[in-house]
């Protein structure tokens, strides 16, 4: 499904998307195109872009690329599929109780747990919020072990 989705290789590409969306929430998938988890959750963002279109972008970042790989270390990307949300170019953040409020790390369940996401990031974004709280039960957002090198 992923080939229904706009899929983003150079730096150019994702600068000019983030600056160009106003007035919808941008999503951008950073994964592989090969990785079995992001194709999991390519089919549930396909699914979900004709439902969510007129609040919502959803844009594909190959992390393979060379040109992305500023992008992949400046949003710390080490685990994929990582999901970033964008309204009118600020980075929206998401409080899901885990320890990093920055990105979806991992897959959503369902199609309606994405949708429930977009809903609440573009409702905290129209009241001028940067964080907005998750809407999902805690046993539906993915957790993960985080290590810190060298800290």
């Amino acid at each position: 499904m992923s080939y229904l989705l706009t899929t983003l290789t150079k730096k150019r590409e994702v600068d000019s998307i983030i600056r160009d969306t106003i007035d919808k929430v941008l999503v951008l998938r950073f994964g592989k195109a090969s990785d079995a988890k992001c194709l999991q959750l390519d089919d549930i963002l396909a699914k979900s872009a004709g439902e969510v279109s007129k609040f919502c972008t959803i844009a594909l970042v190959d992390t393979e690329a060379e040109e992305i790989q500023v992008y992949v270390k400046y949003f710390d990307i080490t685990l994929v599929p990582s999901t970033i949300f964008f309204f009118n170019a600020h980075h929206m953040k998401m409080d899901s109780g885990t320890a990093d409020h920055t990105k979806w790390i991992g897959e959503f369940h369902r199609k309606q747990d994405f949708i429930d996401v977009v809903e609440a990031i573009f409702r905290g974004a129209m009241k001028g919020k940067l964080i907005v709280g998750c809407p999902l039960p805690p046993e539906r957002i993915p957790r993960f072990q985080l290590l810190f090198k060298d800290v």
